[in-house]
């Protein structure tokens, strides 16, 4: 009798560590489709209770839930935040692949880092894997509609077309360039702002909660950029002439916003260099006009305009060689120089609000030395 219950307890014991190795070998480095994905989002709130948790906050066209994973220690205090949204665009898929990675090695870090401790004390990261889960479903039909980029919405009245481009649908200079009306087109930018569900769900999450949010990334491929506001070179950061031809008494106000601007920069810049260590990968840092192209009713030009102080476009591997269909060897090493380059970025905007005296010292120079008029090319 001992002997058979020392088997059933071996054999229960082998299956339940087989159940444990199938979910740890949950594999990072592939491609997943959006069922796959979901049920990884549910495994991860079981693994991690004390801090994981699905928020589902809006619906797709086609009535798929939008979840994200809200992920952080429950301090019983309101919290700042970080948020992270991938494949708002179908065909983009190193992008969702991106943010599975980006989950997996903050829960890691959580368990041994202190500094990942802190900032899982300090704030709460949103995770939306597929903001786009029509789209991504349907990129994933069959070769013909690999490369679909929009949502799966029904065109106006008149127009056989189906897809709103979700990243020209916010309200942030909507429908004033790089954009197209026609609905057939890949740049489609809607019938009105914020007319596509997907949009109205981030604008109403993120809009509600605007002054908790420290950072807001939006993960994209391909060009391997780190894109700052704005899209529209109008609002591109003034120049110094146009500083000092203001009046003394407004100085102060336009520096600072200035100052701002030149800190985003700077951090990408860093973040840039934080992406090259890893693999030697170059990636540039700039407005979308300055170094892709202008466009409006992007998301991050949209966060920006709601004060969210560090807002950028990740656009990822590679540079146009293999563009969007990136091989899955690609995916490893893609993922692990981005998720340093969004760290850079995350850390700094924790240390400036928690531990800010070096970083707003350094704010407050910019903005004393640009209230005075001194030039960049003064301080090289």
């Amino acid at each position: 009798m001992l002997s058979s219950v020392g088997l059933s307890l071996l054999v229960l014991l082998s299956a339940m560590e087989a159940a444990t190795v199938e979910r740890v070998e949950y594999d990072y480095y592939k491609y997943h489709t959006m069922p796959e994905i979901t049920n990884w989002m549910a495994q991860l709130e079981k693994d991690y209770p004390d801090v994981v948790t699905i928020v589902e906050y809006g619906q797709t066209y086609e009535k798929r839930v939008i979840s994200l994973l809200k992920i952080g220690l429950n301090t019983g205090e309101k919290k700042k935040a970080i948020w992270m949204d991938c494949g708002i665009h179908a065909r983009e898929w190193i992008a969702p692949a991106f943010c599975q990675y980006f989950v997996r090695q903050i829960l890691q870090a959580h368990k041994t880092d202190p500094k990942m401790q802190e900032m899982m004390k300090n704030m709460d990261f949103y995770v939306t894997p597929v903001l786009n889960m029509d789209g991504y479903m349907y990129s994933w039909k069959d070769n013909t509609t690999r490369l679909w980029r929009k949502n799966r919405s029904p065109g106006p009245p008149g127009c056989d077309g189906y897809g709103t481009d979700l990243n020209r649908n916010f309200d942030a200079n909507w429908g004033t360039l790089g954009v197209s009306f026609n609905c057939s087109s890949n740049t489609y930018c809607g019938s009105q702002p914020v007319s596509e569900p997907e949009a109205q769900a981030v604008t109403y999450f993120v809009g509600s909660r605007k002054d908790d949010f420290l950072c807001f990334l939006t993960i994209h491929s391909y060009g391997q950029l780190l894109l700052v506001p704005y899209g529209h070179p109008n609002f591109t950061a003034s120049n110094y002439k146009e500083l000092e031809a203001l009046p003394v008494e407004n100085k102060g106000l336009v520096a600072d916003r200035i100052g701002r601007r030149l800190m985003q920069m700077e951090v990408g810049l860093g973040a840039a260099d934080a992406i090259r260590s890893v693999h030697g990968m170059n990636y540039t840092v700039g407005t979308s006009p300055d170094v892709l192209y202008a466009n409006s009713g992007s998301s991050r030009d949209w966060a920006r305009f709601q004060g969210i102080p560090f807002s950028y476009t990740f656009e990822l591997r590679d540079d146009g060689t293999l563009g969007f269909q990136l091989p899955e060897d690609q995916i490893q090493p893609t993922c692990e120089e981005a998720y340093s380059g969004a760290l850079h970025i995350i850390t700094y905007a924790h240390d400036k609000t928690f531990n800010g005296a070096v970083a707003t010292a350094a704010a407050t120079l910019w903005t004393m030395l640009l209230t005075v008029g001194v030039t960049g090319t003064t301080l090289m």
